[in-house]
């Protein structure tokens, strides 16, 4: 396997995901800090070497640096590596585009779509980047997959994509990040990359309603079908290549999202279907279920673009709506009759 010789990379974002990917590069010699916003939360990685609090039992590399400093961890980096909440994504992205360098890559890992502007994260680098100066030579790039950062940090084989808008980008980051286990596909396609990435978690909220619900697998069979048409429809219609959702970002992670037990959003779902109120259940969640915020993002946007999503419009119902789950499948299996 060919690698890319790699400089500093920052990840931003010291959650599950992050984490495990700081590992994946700093287990293999990348230069390798992890950022996260909370002192005391940096301060017990450092000390611990571990991620007690998202990511336990699963030990740091020697070579991983822990900060706090955003500037520290920007500063003089070649690739930077996006793993914040899509809610907190700008904010963050504003604090640390001064301290980038001529010709820094940055991947966004991150599966969802902002609230309000309803633009994906790299539209939304592209915003914060509009009048830095440096802008022309900054790659950016997506990261999308099947990957449950629990499964990732022990070492179990992985496949995701990185895709940029020039391949070469892609094969660079490419050889960066990928290992004997993680295994990284590179690809061009980055809005549907970035569309099957967050759309996916919408199913997954309604396959883990109809699961709670006691529904069976024929049901979330059908809900992960049709849930895919719905994705691809809306990915085709802002310009995606149909081919990638058929792909790791596509198919491949919604299955996972869909049908595996480390899945927050699926479990959100299984706790509606099973009778209890969302309130409770973020409440009750240590880490951020995508889902929910991109749900809104995504009803809002499927007006806007005129797709028709029945599936992640009865899903807007349960959650923003307060609409009874039962009542919910009831309306989806009794619509109209239609040709596949």
């Amino acid at each position: 396997m060919s690698q890319e010789k790699a400089g500093k990379v920052a990840v931003i974002g010291s959650g599950s995901w992050g984490t495990a990917i700081a590992m994946v590069l700093s287990g293999k010699g990348v230069p390798t800090v992890l950022w996260g916003h909370n002192e005391e939360h940096q301060a017990a990685l450092a000390k611990d070497r571990e991620n007690q609090k998202y990511l336990p039992g699963f030990p740091f590399s020697p070579a991983l640096e822990i900060t706090s400093d955003l500037s520290e961890a920007v500063t003089n980096s070649e690739v930077i590596c996006m793993v914040v909440p899509s809610h907190g994504y700008r904010a963050v992205f504003e604090q640390l585009q001064p301290y980038l360098q001529d010709g820094v890559r940055i991947v966004s890992a991150v599966k969802g779509i902002e609230n309000n502007s309803l633009m994906t994260m790299t539209q939304v680098m592209e915003d914060v980047l509009d009048t830095n100066p440096k802008k022309e030579s900054i790659v950016l790039s997506v990261l999308s997959g099947p990957s449950f950062a629990k499964e990732v940090a022990q070492g179990l084989p992985t496949a995701v994509t990185i895709g940029c808008s020039d391949i070469e980008d892609a094969l660079k980051l490419q050889n960066i990040f990928g290992t004997k286990l993680f295994r990284v596909y590179a690809a061009r396609d980055l809005i549907g990359l970035e569309i099957s990435a967050a759309l996916k978690n919408i199913v997954a909220i309604a396959a883990g309603i109809s699961d709670g619900l006691g529904y069976g697998l024929n049901s979330r069979a059908a809900l992960i079908t049709r849930g895919l048409a719905e994705i691809t429809r809306m990915g085709v219609a802002m310009g995606a290549d149909p081919a990638t959702f058929s792909g790791l970002s596509g198919l491949g992670d919604l299955v996972l999202t869909c049908t595996g037990d480390l899945s927050r959003n699926r479990s959100v779902g299984l706790k509606l279907g099973e009778g209890k109120k969302l309130p409770q259940i973020l409440e009750e969640m240590q880490m951020v279920a995508e889902g929910v915020k991109t749900t809104k993002s995504v009803h809002d946007l499927m007006q806007r673009m005129g797709v028709d999503m029945p599936i992640l419009e009865q899903v807007y119902q349960i959650l923003y709506k307060n609409k009874d789950c039962s009542t919910a499948v009831t309306d989806l299996l009794t619509r109209e009759f239609k040709v596949e």
